[in-house]
């Protein structure tokens, strides 16, 4: 909702504001511009990015305009820090290996089920489940353990991130293809130079329409949205290495509340629980 707020804002604002001035908003209607400039975007986006890139960010894109949907939120973390205290827990009482039921088929494990939120990033829940069976096999110091998990989330966040790059880079050029798209109506213009003032007139217009929508396309729309994804990965990351910071507490032998505590210090502020509610938490599961 607040992308689509922040959409009506732009519109509101650059079409009132021209309207206001005495602009004609009927005269910005230019199809022919538009496909110009929306056709070469598109095709440049195509050209240059691998079919992974595009389906991802279509995901992403997805979304930013889907409320409460792969987005981080207070239930999230809630689940997250007791779906791994419970993990540990487990592990501390009948040995790492008793991980094995829940790791190796988290779709039925009891621990996943009882915590929907976390079950709703597949990502997150197999980062989980492949670094915890990775520990159970031994012979791995918690300093190598963190490298290891380190660099995975360096890896992803790097993929993910490619998206959210890319539709930049075409913000970027948004510009250029509607200086493009107004050379080619100055060129109509020309063939026109024996018309009426009033004609020449309306295709200069319609030329500089072109810049118009160029610019508008970057730095209203497709930069405001490549930003926004970029934000969303970084959130998904953030997911990550709070688990990565509980699973390295435990691995260098804290207990499970002192290990998910290393998790729960890392959460964003604005969702943060406090040690005292966490530690709630966990009683009112125990219970």
């Amino acid at each position: 909702m607040q992308r689509v707020i922040g959409l009506l804002v732009v519109l509101g604002t650059v079409l009132g504001g021209f309207a206001f001035a005495g602009g004609n908003i009927a005269t910005m209607w230019q199809p022919a511009e538009f496909v110009i400039i929306l056709g070469a975007g598109i095709g440049a986006l195509i050209v240059g990015n691998s079919k992974y890139v595009l389906t991802e960010m279509l995901s992403q894109l997805k979304y930013q305009f889907i409320s409460g949907k792969g987005s981080n939120t207070a239930e999230l973390y809630h689940d997250l820090l007791l779906v791994i205290y419970s993990l540990l827990d487990l592990a501390r009482v009948k040995g790492i290996k008793g991980l094995d039921e829940h790791v190796e088929n988290p779709e039925t494990s009891s621990i996943f089920l009882a915590y929907p939120k976390v079950y709703e990033f597949p990502q997150l829940v197999t980062f989980i489940c492949d670094n915890l069976r990775l520990f159970s096999m031994g012979k791995i110091t918690s300093h190598d353990f963190d490298a290891m998990l380190e660099q995975e989330i360096y890896t992803i966040e790097e993929q993910k991130l490619k998206p959210s790059h890319a539709l930049a880079n075409t913000a970027e050029a948004m510009p250029g293809f509607g200086i493009l798209a107004a050379v080619g109506g100055i060129i109509i213009t020309m063939q026109h130079l024996d018309g009426a003032l009033s004609e020449i007139g309306y295709h200069v217009a319609a030329a500089l329409v072109g810049t118009f929508i160029g610019i508008f396309a970057c730095y209203c729309l497709i930069a405001p949205l490549a930003s926004a994804m970029e934000q969303y990965v970084k959130k998904q990351m953030a997911m990550l290495e709070c688990v990565r910071a509980m699973l390295v507490a435990h691995a260098k032998g804290h207990v499970p509340i002192v290990a998910t505590d290393s998790g729960r210090k890392l959460i964003n502020e604005e969702i943060k629980p406090t040690f005292t509610t966490m530690e709630e938490w966990i009683n009112n599961k125990a219970a």
